[in-house]
Order: C-alpha cells, then sequence, then structure tokens
C-alpha cells in the first residue's frame, strides 16, 4: 500500500462512560482500543482533530497503520470506528493488530473508471448503476491494495460486473467467493434506457388498436 499513516496515542487508564465523556468534552480526546495478536488488549486515547485529519483519506480505512504508544510501535488495521449519530464526529475506534505472516479480512474500497466512455452508455443510451462500493479481501498485510479497480469502458446496456470479473492483486482473494459461486454479487451494472421497454410495448399496443380499427371499418363497409 502507498500510503503510511501514523497514529499517536497514549495510555488510558480511566475507563466508564463518564471518562471517555470527560476525555471527549475536557481534553478534545476520544477512546480507542487495540487488541488481537498475541498480546492482551490496551486502552488508549487519541487526539480528535488529528484522527479526523487522518480519517478524511479513503486509504486510511484499509491501511496498515503504526499505532505508537508508550514507547511501542504495533502495526493495526482501524476495525470498527464508532461516530455522533447527530454530528458525525468520531467517538471511539477500535485497532486490530495485524502480524506479517497471518493473513487478515479487510473490505477494501472499489474505484471505477472510464464511466465517461462507457459503451453501454455513449452509444446505448444506459446508466451505470453500482451496486458495491467495497469488497471484503483476504491477504497478508503487504500485499494490501488501496483500492480495486473496476473499468467500465467496454460494459454494454444490461451487462452486469461480478466480483469474479474484479482484477484482484496476486495474493489477494475475495472472501465472498471462497464461500461458493452463489456468492458472486453484482458490482455494477448499465441499465437500459429509462422508457425504453414501456414504450416498444406502447408503440405494439398502439399498432393493434390500429389494425382492429381497420378490420371493423373493413367489417363495416362490407355489411
Amino acid at each position: 500500500m502507498s500510503d503510511t499513516f501514523v497514529v499517536e496515542a497514549e495510555l488510558r487508564s480511566d475507563e466508564g462512560k463518564g471518562a471517555s465523556r470527560r476525555l471527549r468534552r475536557l481534553e478534545a480526546k476520544i477512546p480507542a482500543i487495540i487488541y488481537g495478536g498475541d498480546q492482551p488488549p490496551v486502552s488508549l486515547s487519541l487526539i480528535r482533530k488529528d484522527l479526523e485529519k487522518q480519517l478524511e483519506s479513503e486509504a486510511f480505512y484499509s491501511a496498515i497503520i503504526t499505532v505508537n504508544y508508550d514507547g511501542k510501535e504495533d502495526q493495526a488495521i482501524l476495525k470498527d470506528l464508532q461516530r455522533h449519530p447527530a454530528k458525525d464526529y468520531p467517538m471511539h475506534a477500535d485497532f486490530f493488530r495485524v502480524q506479517a505472516n497471518k493473513p487478515i479480512k479487510v473490505s477494501i474500497p472499489i474505484h471505477f473508471t472510464n464511466e465517461e466512455t462507457c459503451v453501454g452508455v455513449k452509444l446505448g443510451g444506459g446508466r451505470i448503476q453500482h451496486l458495491l462500493n467495497e469488497v471484503e479481501v483476504l491477504s497478508l498485510p503487504k500485499d494490501l491494495p488501496d483500492y480495486i479497480e473496476v473499468d467500465m469502458g467496454a460494459i454494454e446496456v444490461g451487462q452486469i460486473v461480478h466480483i469474479s470479473d474484479l482484477p484482484f492483486p496476486e495474493g489477494v482473494s475475495s472472501t465472498a467467493l471462497a464461500l461458493g459461486s452463489d456468492r458472486d454479487d453484482g458490482v455494477a451494472q448499465v441499465l437500459a434506457p429509462r422508457g425504453g421497454a414501456q414504450g416498444s410495448d406502447a408503440d405494439s399496443t398502439d399498432e393493434s388498436e390500429s389494425d382492429a380499427g381497420d378490420s371493423d371499418s373493413e367489417s363495416s363497409d362490407d355489411e
């Protein structure tokens, strides 16, 4: 992965809801925890504005992060983030330690390219619909990509791009596909133009009614 993130943290001994509220309100910090690996969980506190700055980067959510605390450097991923329900600022962060020789599961963002020149849009008049914005993968920490790219340029009307069509890098696999081919969900598709099918049906109906009207007139004339 190209981005490098370092989170500076402090040990937190005062725990509980009341302590967490005081931490947020009086010190402009948020509670956090780091766990996993062969070490016990450790309660931490983070400077809120520093974390908010890092959260602006899409890569932070799937990157291997260096968490510094108490003279230690742990490699971890952001496992969970709690935000304020109304104001959306971070309220608690969970970090999961990773080990270089053990595969981990991480949700990787999907980037869609060449949508402006998509065949199904330019020539077929369709529109692109995103069905997934991220995909969970399994890989060693060193092999984790920043994102998975989907080239929409050659996708035609009615065509669906599935997880199995994604260009996973070497050493990276889909956790969904590992469970079976029935988990090969759609990632994106090009929908037919709105009203296209309805317009055709309407034309057919009008033609049928016209033919029926002509038939009635002919019958009346014969009489």
